[in-house]
């Protein structure tokens, strides 16, 4: 469920009209709902309420803005980090240290040190090198760090092949009969402090059955890491629940269900659980709002021209993926056109021949489901600056990252000493 919906002929977000946003910020734009945040991070700890003390961090790579991120504080939730810009940006947010956890499999020495300093809760080691690196630094400075190793339990999520990351194939963690071996030597360092594992096989996943599987191997290497005398207090158990991109499609397991089913798996493991929802929590409560600038008949389509590009959303272009797309003021009628933006390559695509509402040169659409992956990802490729993006609460709204200006943008460039003068 989402706080966007149709009132008198307009699309709406919570209490506002979609245009009249649009009238003041201009086009195009990211619009998020503090009601459907909300809402979401309830249903996640609902679900989750028959576990002991679970810790719910919410993966700041979907939608990394300080003030989403401050209203999911505010809901209780931590943060999953994955650089030290993101664990900065948690940290402004007001979630403390204490509930932020910092993955990612490429941490620097610089990012290891920060997270240090900062005190955050648990760090996950991907890997031999990052282990022994770690333990260098923060022995060097006086402080012992909580750490879990990040598991690759080699499960296939059935999910994108972009967004999996749970085969042996992937980048991502230890491969799983090298994790007691390296535990062992973690417990023995110094500076860090081994108290659990991690995992996460991927991203937008409509079936439970990967996941499961994937518990199940960790509940095993809980027990074998027990039973070699190893203390073994946490599981992060990742993110990855899908949820609806496309109306037409069947709906991903609920909230509740994956609840059901973590508390099967995990019976008797005897830890705290720990949890990575990103696309979950901001995916349907977040709409990029764009501008027809203009229509265009092709010779085996119509083209509806946007002042939004790939540049500004780059899933569809990226994964071939769907976005539902409305008219702001639908009038009911229908037609088949190609979405597109103005930016020069083929690729530049939100929709291909898709049956929708009625538009026109002039007239406002909004791409759904665009709170997570969406101004995260964006770029200024063509040189066009990054979107602006609006946080709207009941009937008020504030434009919570200023739209970058062509000044701002050009201004990053340098010219050097031998290139000045006249050209």
């Amino acid at each position: 469920m989402d706080h966007f919906e149709l009132r008198d002929g307009v699309l709406h977000a919570e209490e506002l009209a979609v245009s009249a946003i649009a009238a003041e910020v201009g086009t195009p734009f990211y619009c998020y709902s503090t009601a459907t945040l909300a809402r979401h991070a309830r249903v996640m700890q609902d679900a989750l309420a028959g576990l002991e003390a679970p810790m719910i961090a919410f993966a700041v790579k979907a939608n990394p803005n300080v003030a989403v991120l401050r209203v999911l504080a505010r809901a209780g939730l931590g943060a999953d980090v994955v650089s030290e810009g993101e664990m900065r940006r948690a940290l402004a947010a007001g979630i403390p240290p204490s509930q932020i956890v910092f993955s990612g499999v490429g941490k620097t020495d610089a990012e290891l040190r920060a997270a240090l300093a900062a005190g955050i809760f648990q760090i996950n080691v991907e890997g031999e090198e990052e282990l022994r690196r770690l333990s260098h630094i923060a022995h060097s400075i006086g402080l012992v760090a909580d750490i879990a190793l990040r598991v690759n339990p080699d499960v296939d999520a059935g999910t994108h092949a972009k967004i999996s990351t749970g085969k042996a194939e992937n980048k991502f963690g230890i491969s799983l009969d090298r994790v007691p071996a390296l535990y062992a030597e973690a417990a023995g360092l110094p500076g860090v402090n081994p108290v659990g594992i991690a995992a996460h096989i991927g991203s937008q996943l409509f079936d439970l059955a990967p996941l499961e599987a994937a518990y199940g191997k960790m509940g095993a290497l809980v027990a074998q890491l027990r039973a070699a005398g190893l203390a073994v207090s946490r599981v992060d158990l990742g993110g990855g629940l899908g949820i609806p991109y496309d109306p037409k499609l069947p709906w991903p397991p609920s909230p509740a269900e994956y609840g059901a089913m973590v508390q099967r798996a995990t019976a008797g493991w005897d830890v705290r659980l720990m949890f990575e929802p990103g696309r979950l929590i901001a995916g349907n409560a977040g709409i990029l709002v764009a501008r027809v600038v203009t229509m265009k008949r092709g010779a085996t389509r119509t083209f509806a021209v946007l002042d939004a590009a790939m540049n500004d959303l780059i899933r569809p272009t990226l994964y071939g993926v769907y976005h539902d797309i409305r008219a702001v003021e639908p009038t009911g009628e229908r037609m088949v056109a190609t979405i597109v933006g103005p930016v020069c390559e083929t690729g530049d695509m939100f929709a291909e021949d898709r049956e929708m509402d009625v538009v026109e040169t002039g007239g406002l659409v909004a791409l759904m489901t665009a709170g997570a992956y969406g101004a995260t990802m964006a770029g200024t490729y063509n040189s066009r600056p990054l979107l602006p993006e609006v946080l709207v609460d009941g009937d008020r709204f504030a434009v919570v990252r200023e739209r970058q200006t062509l000044d701002d943008l050009i201004g990053l460039d340098r010219i050097p000493d031998w290139l000045q003068g006249d050209a």
